[in-house]
């Protein structure tokens, strides 16, 4: 097929959406994307739906580890949820459009609110191996946007307001269901890279320099195209390891899976509490 006959991004978003329409009657207006070691959390759904990625149409294959690739529907305290076990990263050899291709489907699935969840880094001296982190923020440095190119207005303006990307009333919500779970969310800047090196002592000193709290390698392609779509977007970053120059022994990736492993009962407790919240507040839908 000719570039010129091909189907348009919202053309092909709206397949994707369609059939994953057919394999639910479940409807969620909010989803979560899990990062590096932090899947688990899909198995706190009731009644769940699991779709591979693999049989959605025109979605790609994550290939990092920790990332299963599937997007399980189900409900969660009564709320319809749709979770992405993993996602895509530009380091993968993945375009900005592949990567957040399943963001684009998700909102023509109808998804108005978005939380994302990363590994990062930390900055900040004073955070902690394994701490939640609420994104209050974020600093592009991969080079990279999934909205360069010819505008489709159906998806969003050509021009679209980033001054809250990631949404405060989300961001306060989380914080009160964290407060119920007897722990304190702090909030920080994260910035983006397109690894799948991990940062020098040097950039780490940079990026400080910069304002950034945490460093990673996702999120922000995936927060751009959310609010060119107009979601709300909640970002939590879990910090596996603290970044270069801080930690002393040499970085590794089994050390952010096994720190997202021991995070996941705690992720999960918040969601769970925030989740429900969050819903009735944007759907206007009554407590129980």
């Amino acid at each position: 097929m000719s570039s010129s006959n091909r189907p348009t991004l919202h053309d092909r978003a709206s397949e994707a959406a369609a059939f994953i329409a057919s394999r639910t009657p479940l409807q969620p207006t909010i989803a979560i994307v899990l990062g590096s070691g932090l899947g688990g959390f899909a198995s706190q759904l009731d009644d769940p739906v699991a779709i591979p990625f693999s049989e959605i149409p025109h979605f790609a294959q994550p290939t990092a580890i920790g990332h299963t690739g599937r997007l399980v529907i189900g409900t969660l305290e009564g709320v319809s949820v749709a979770v992405m076990q993993g996602r895509l990263h530009a380091y993968e050899g993945y375009s900005p459009e592949e990567i957040t291709f399943p963001i684009r489907t998700l909102g023509r699935f109808g998804i108005r609110t978005l939380i994302l969840t990363n590994a990062a880094g930390g900055i900040r001296e004073s955070y902690e191996q394994g701490q939640l982190v609420l994104i209050s923020d974020h600093i592009n440095l991969t080079g990279r946007s999934p909205v360069i190119g010819p505008n489709d207005d159906r998806f969003g303006l050509r021009f679209f307001d980033m001054s809250e990307a990631y949404s405060l009333e989300l961001r306060r919500l989380a914080q009160a269901a964290a407060l119920e779970e007897d722990f304190v969310l702090d909030e920080g800047v994260y910035i983006g890279l397109l690894g799948p090196s991990f940062e020098t002592p040097a950039e780490i000193r940079a990026f400080r320099t910069l304002g950034a709290d945490l460093v990673g390698m996702s999120t922000v392609q995936e927060t751009i195209a959310a609010r060119h779509m107009g979601m709300e977007v909640l970002g939590i970053s879990c910090v596996t390891n603290m970044a270069a120059g801080i930690q002393i022994e040499p970085l590794n990736h089994l050390e952010v899976l096994e720190t997202g492993k021991r995070v996941e009962a705690t992720l999960a407790r918040l969601l769970t509490r925030a989740i429900p919240t969050i819903v009735r507040r944007t759907t206007g839908a009554q407590s129980k």
